[in-house]
């Protein structure tokens, strides 16, 4: 057994070199799987896992809490750590009241509801082209399409105005990435803010709307099934996370698609491989690097003993390179099956949105390179900024041309 009292040499989270690649500072971790140990922004250490097998089994074991309130419960950033005991919905919560929220929640993000949406995604997808097209090369494409297209369907789903879009994409990267744990905070209580307004203005309506936010105030909050304070916090996760994630997937794909090119040629001539890609890319980019749980319970394995009260990090870029299940896993290669990633987590706490992204992800890529086949980056490749590795992983900026 090893004692969690020695000095820890390896810092998390890193940022990373390649915006595809896990950072090369992991290389020592991804050699000690399954089970690794780090330390953290404030130098606590914590446990880190790396093996595919073992993250599926401890992600599906009840004695690790997503619990941020818990004692010992991890935060990798300072920014995390300011706003860990404010009332957070489903990634954040344990049993039973994870099961009630999300209960709640899987009628609108079913693999049927997402193939229904699909018409309205293309539309939002071609309205995005048809712009940027118009306004002509070169284009920068997180601002023009990558972002504008998730924040679009998502305030859809959910029943948000899209004319608010400046401000709540403007919170979302303050409250994910700000430059202090204050700015953090400032941009929490903005969302909140936001949300109390907006769900008052639902609750006068004599008719709901048909958006989720809709169905919940006129639904479970009438009824007693939900209070405000879980409602606000269930559309703040539902808002940040349904267009974040996929706006840093569409520009950090496109980035890897064209650093690809004969993978791209592939994708190019047979359109049936894109959902198969889609995983890959997921596998491959792990763009939300950092799962956290607490031991409520001592746990042996792997020669090891979690004590209850550690901290559990799960690394999903060294998870997802697990050559042991992905051979020869930093090569792009979607004639594997990558179908068993974790980029979307796994056990009871899976990404609620997946089959939603899956469906953005799949038409954003299919439509981007079919209407511009000359599609290329505007500048060299090593000068376009990507995102630092304290949050989630994408482009700052693609300029692109065609």
């Amino acid at each position: 057994m090893t004692d969690m009292t020695e000095s820890h040499t390896v810092a998390f989270p890193q940022n990373r070199t390649c915006p595809y690649h896990p950072p090369t500072a992991y290389d020592p971790l991804r050699d000690a799987r399954p089970l690794a140990r780090i330390t953290l922004f404030d130098g606590r250490p914590v446990w880190l896992v790396t093996g595919h097998s073992l993250a599926r089994a401890l992600l599906a074991d009840p004695r690790l809490s997503s619990d941020r309130m818990r004692s010992g419960f991890p935060a990798p950033t300072a920014r995390f750590a300011a706003i860990r005991d404010r009332k957070t919905a489903l990634l954040g919560v344990d049993d039973p009241e994870h099961r009630v929220q999300r209960r709640m929640m899987v009628p609108s993000f079913t693999l049927r509801r997402a193939a229904g949406l699909r018409p309205e995604i293309q539309r939002i997808v071609d309205e995005r082209l048809d712009a940027m097209i118009a306004q002509g090369s070169p284009a920068e494409l997180v601002s023009a399409f990558a972002l504008p297209v998730p924040s679009m369907v998502i305030c859809a789903l959910l029943g948000v105005p899209y004319a608010d879009h400046d401000f709540f994409e403007g919170q979302s990267r303050r409250l994910l990435r700000g430059p202090t744990a204050a700015d953090s905070m400032a941009a929490r209580d903005r969302l909140e803010a936001y949300f109390v307004e907006l769900i008052d203005r639902k609750q006068k309506q004599s008719e709901p709307g048909d958006g989720v936010l809709d169905e919940l105030v006129h639904q479970q909050l009438r009824d007693g099934e939900l209070d405000r304070e879980e409602l606000i916090a269930l559309a703040i996760i539902l808002l940040v996370a349904g267009h974040e994630t996929t706006a840093n997937m569409i520009s950090l794909g496109t980035f890897t698609l064209l650093q690809h090119p004969d993978r791209l040629a592939e994708l190019r001539a047979d359109a049936g491989l894109l959902p198969a890609a889609v995983e890959e890319l997921m596998r491959m980019l792990s763009i939300a690097d950092g799962m956290l749980r607490v031991a409520v319970e001592d746990i042996e394995t792997d020669g090891e003993t979690i004590r209850a009260g550690e901290g559990v990090v799960f690394s999903t870029s060294v998870i997802n390179r697990d050559e042991s299940v992905y051979p020869d896993p930093d090569t792009l290669d979607w004639h594997r099956p990558a179908r068993h990633h974790v980029a979307f987590g796994f056990g009871i706490h899976q990404c609620l949105g997946q089959n939603l992204a899956r469906a953005e992800m799949e038409i954003a890529l299919r439509t981007l390179f079919d209407r511009l086949p000359t599609l290329r980056l505007a500048v060299p490749a090593e000068e376009i900024p990507f995102k630092p590795g304290d949050t989630i992983q994408g482009m700052l900026e693609l300029p692109v041309t065609w």
